[in-house]
């Protein structure tokens, strides 16, 4: 599999804006949509590709490391001659190196792209034909929500804005051992759990944000003071109990604010993922006799009909009508709970027609068997 060119893929110019790249994978991601083409290998292979172009693309950090660096192999080269100088990791393709599982090397068979490395080094990325692939190397350098399972649980925030979970491309490089962009001075980084000199990164610090339900649907935001400092932190919608949203460098020291998302119990949804599940009480002539009622959603108001006959507890699905998925498109489902209430305390009339009708439904023992 040869290289991804993401605009060409998205069939936009590498200045488009990012509602262009928005509108561009918006309306090819309808057109080569699985589900329109079942059964089409073609179409699965060419709806992955839209969303790792997007994904790249319509995040601002991203695109600037693809610009940098997403067709210049070159750096990847010189920064394991680097290392290799030093003392330390030597050819970073080769047995061994941080990327010698993505079959870098010379020669070989199946898709490939390649750079001149110093001294003349070629360096080739070679894959078996599957599409997956190259999609292993994509997440190593922009993360696990590359990918097109959708977003992450876990967000960076720059700028009071949430991005995607991953820490810079000198973190990465400094984790793999070949050190921050533009190294050269011979030094060997200390590796995983190092900046790039080589010293230890501080821990993270970590908040904790406590949210409604309507604000995890919405979206919202909190003001987080750390260090004499109040920093305004955006969450996204869909995030749950344990959702986790980073600020690189706005703790103390320049350590990552980590701030963890704790939502509150809702007196009437209970949730379980992105789905949502409540409970409607009904009459008794309404469960009987059929009928349509309006059920409260996040969204608004809805109408459920109701059918004669319903039983207590019967469960209705309203599709849509959950909470946005943090993880992809869409939202998750309602399901909705009949809990039927029975009259009290009859009057000697009603108990009279009420006992009239029960002989007259010859309703059979429902414990029986």
């Amino acid at each position: 599999m040869e290289f991804q060119d993401y605009y060409k893929t998205l069939g936009v110019q590498k200045t488009a804006s990012q509602a262009e790249i928005k509108k561009a994978y918006r309306k090819l991601a309808r057109e080569w949509h699985p589900d329109r083409r079942p059964g089409d290998k073609d179409a699965e292979r060419r709806f992955k590709e839209l969303n790792e172009a997007n994904a790249v693309l319509s995040d601002a950090a991203k695109r600037e490391k693809y610009d940098r660096f997403g067709h210049d192999w070159e750096a990847y080269a010189r920064a394991g001659e680097a290392a290799g100088r030093g003392g330390g990791a030597g050819d970073p393709f080769g047995p061994g190196g941080p990327f010698a599982a993505y079959g870098f090397g010379q020669g070989g068979t199946g898709g490939r792209a390649s750079a001149a490395g110093p001294g003349g080094i070629r360096y080739e990325f070679h894959t078996t034909g599957d599409s997956a692939a190259f999609s292993d190397f994509f997440r190593m350098m922009f993360g696990d929500e590359g990918a097109a399972a959708g977003e992450p649980e876990t967000f960076n925030v720059r700028g009071g804005q949430a991005g995607g979970r991953g820490g810079n491309l000198d973190e990465i490089l400094a984790g793999m051992g070949l050190g921050g962009r533009g190294r050269g001075t011979g030094h060997r980084p200390g590796g995983p759990g190092t900046d790039r000199a080589g010293t230890p990164r501080l821990a993270p610090v970590e908040a904790t944000a406590e949210i409604s339900l309507e604000e995890a649907f919405h979206g919202t935001s909190r003001i987080v003071e750390i260090g004499g400092k109040r920093l305004e932190v955006a969450i996204p919608r869909g995030v749950d109990t344990g959702s986790r949203v980073r600020l690189s460098g706005k703790g103390p020291d320049g350590r990552d604010l980590v701030v963890v998302i704790h939502l509150r119990p809702h007196p009437t949804f209970t949730r379980r993922g992105a789905d949502l599940e409540r409970e409607v009480p009904v009459t008794l002539g309404e469960a009987l006799l059929g009928s349509e009622i309006r059920v409260g959603t996040l969204k608004g108001q809805v109408l459920l009909k109701v059918p004669e006959g319903s039983q207590n507890g019967r469960r209705f699905r309203l599709a849509g009508q959950g909470m946005p998925r943090l993880k992809g498109d869409g939202s998750g489902d309602l399901f909705v709970v009949l809990r039927v209430v029975l009259p009290t305390n009859p009057s000697e009339e009603a108990r009279a027609a009420a006992k009239r009708f029960v002989d007259l439904a010859n309703q059979p023992n429902p414990r029986t068997g």
